[in-house]
């Protein structure tokens, strides 16, 4: 007989939201946990990734909690990664109700967080490092706090988290409810356990290692020079798919790489803001990209359905890193392939790993035509073209330029701007009209110039004034003249770092070349001679000048 969650005793409000996300009946943990949980026990529960266990804590959470004052939240749930806090925020608001669910973690800005504990939060979804720093700067306190979960408590372990674990339940109520959930029970988990729960209701479901059951695991041997090309082709053929490599350099190095090959990837790893993170991760939940290239952060707490294969482009640390780089696939009943790239070297390791484990796989040569017969979905065949080989992606690029060179060289004989006139017509026109724009790089006259090089580009007004911006150019005319190498003549305004001969320097001139009225601000300008400021008609020396000149006619 099928177990509802009103049997478990959920109230109706959280029954209907919860059916209103297609959630009508309980997994085996939900249904072992929920009414343990709801009665106020303490829970010790161990099971896989993806086995529904957000709701199993969650839920009781939800309706055990009171209403909190500002700063001093109720409920407090504690998970190692950004992406699991910010996914068990967005869990329980689906069904939270009027309940008031706040997160904390680091990587982004304090502002928003600040303020939704100043307006209250129930129940407080944090990371331990970014809830610390706020207990110091008196933003938070837990004292309140009489309802905790520890959500993934072995990787919270395994990342070092577990001192401050123990520092902050030692500042909530000693009167408090404790729920646990972790992937294995040994360990630093087990010490937890026995240090900080009372009298636990011990909850398992699955095997040890169901996420390593449920998936197709290959070895593939190949060198190490081979190993993104394959890795192209495979992932062309079985994604979604997460790649798991063993640095922050090493994910960026191999998303480019795969970018180029026609695969549309985006890395996720502790080096990248919070906003990164989360785009990357939109992208790959919403089919933007085939692939998330990730390091060991995103092993735990990314819970994405559906992905066909796991890559292991480095080999994990340990067996529990391939425990938990695996677990993102064959997720909930569902099947998925798990593929490790192994050199010659790393043989002899990843069978030391697979006794571990319980695994007894063969290490074979890369067969990317066999995943298609192992990718968990209907869709294998259009998944299958996919992937863009190289050499056809530069192919295409070939025929595109080639189509702009046609379109170039049939430009030349005349080509059409928008007002329908041929560029050679509107050239000549341009010569004797105002307000009209032409990019030429030999105009002279009255001209707007900006120019790097040579002669200026020039905005053509007929005759009149203009303003030249020039680095290497010369604007003649009645001009402002804005050089870093080029001279202003005539009438105008010349900035200049080398202006009139050479050297850094600035000259502001009306007469151009510091002659007449002028201004000049120079370093080592005119070939070297002091910065002067004169109202000569020869830009007479300043006060420095004039002293060093007469030191030379004295000696």
């Amino acid at each position: 007989m099928t177990t509802t969650f009103a049997q478990l005793g959920v109230p109706g409000t959280i029954c209907d939201a919860l059916a209103r996300n297609g959630i009508t009946e309980p997994f085996a943990i939900q249904a072992a946990a929920i009414i343990d949980a709801l009665a106020g026990r303490d829970v010790c529960g161990r099971a896989p990734t993806g086995s529904g266990k957000t709701l199993a804590f969650g839920i009781p959470l939800v309706v055990n909690v009171e209403q909190a004052k500002p700063k001093r939240p109720r409920g407090l749930v504690l998970a190692p990664t950004r992406e699991l806090a910010e996914q068990i925020h967005e869990d329980l608001r689906t069904f939270a109700g009027p309940v008031r669910i706040g997160v904390v973690y680091g990587g982004v800005g304090y502002g928003p967080q600040i303020a939704a504990l100043r307006r209250g939060v129930d129940i407080l979804v944090a990371c331990p490092g970014r809830l610390e720093d706020l207990i110091e700067q008196g933003l938070v306190d837990l004292g309140n706090v009489d309802h905790v979960v520890l959500d993934e408590a072995d990787r919270m372990a395994d990342m070092g988290f577990m001192p401050a674990v123990r520092r902050l339940l030692d500042q909530t109520s000693s009167d408090r409810q404790t729920v646990l959930f972790s992937a294995t029970l040994d360990g630093d988990v087990a010490k937890l356990t026995r240090d900080h729960q009372r009298d636990p209701v011990h909850h398992e479901v699955g095997e040890d290692t169901p996420d390593i059951t449920a998936a197709r695991h290959l070895f593939w041997k190949l060198p190490r020079a081979e190993r993104t090309g394959v890795l192209a082709e495979a992932v062309g053929t079985a994604w979604p798919a997460i790649v798991f490599c063993r640095t922050r350099h090493g994910s960026d190095r191999l998303a480019r790489q795969l970018d180029k090959a026609g695969i549309r990837t985006a890395a996720i790893h502790g080096g990248r803001s919070q906003s990164q993170r989360t785009r990357a991760l939109s992208d790959f939940i919403n089919g933007k990209v085939h692939a998330l290239v990730a390091t060991d952060v995103a092993a735990r707490g990314i819970h994405v359905d559906d992905v066909a294969a796991v890559f292991h482009f480095d080999p994990p640390e340990d067996h529990k890193a391939y425990i938990h780089r695996s677990g993102r696939t064959a997720r909930a009943g569902r099947s998925g392939v798990v593929i490790s790239f192994l050199t010659s070297e790393q043989v002899r390791e990843a069978h030391r790993m697979q006794r571990a484990i319980g695994l007894d796989e063969p290490v074979d040569a890369p067969d990317t035509e066999a995943l298609l017969e192992l990718v968990p979905s209907p869709a294998t065949a259009a998944r299958a073209v996919a992937y863009v080989a190289p050499e056809h992606a530069r192919g295409g690029e070939r025929e595109r330029h080639n189509r702009d060179s046609d379109r170039d060289r049939r430009g030349r004989g005349g080509q059409r701007n928008r007002s329908g006139r041929s560029r050679s017509q509107s050239s000549q026109d341009r010569e004797g009209k105002d307000s009209e724009r032409s990019d030429q790089r030999n105009g002279g006259g009255n001209s707007s110039n900006r120019s790097r090089n040579g002669k200026p580009r020039t905005r053509s007004n007929g005759s009149g004034n203009s303003s030249t911006r020039s680095r290497n150019g010369s604007g003649n005319g009645n001009s402002t003249n804005r050089s870093r190498n080029g001279n202003g003549s005539g009438n105008s305004e010349n900035r200049s770092r080398n202006g009139g001969g050479g050297g850094n320097s600035e000259n502001r001139s009306r007469n151009g070349n510091g002659s007449g009225n002028s201004t000049n601000r120079s370093r080592n300008g005119n070939g070297g001679k002091p910065r002067t400021r004169s109202n000569g008609s020869n830009g007479g020396p300043n006060r420095k000048a004039r002293r060093a000149h007469l030191q030379r006619g004295v000696a």
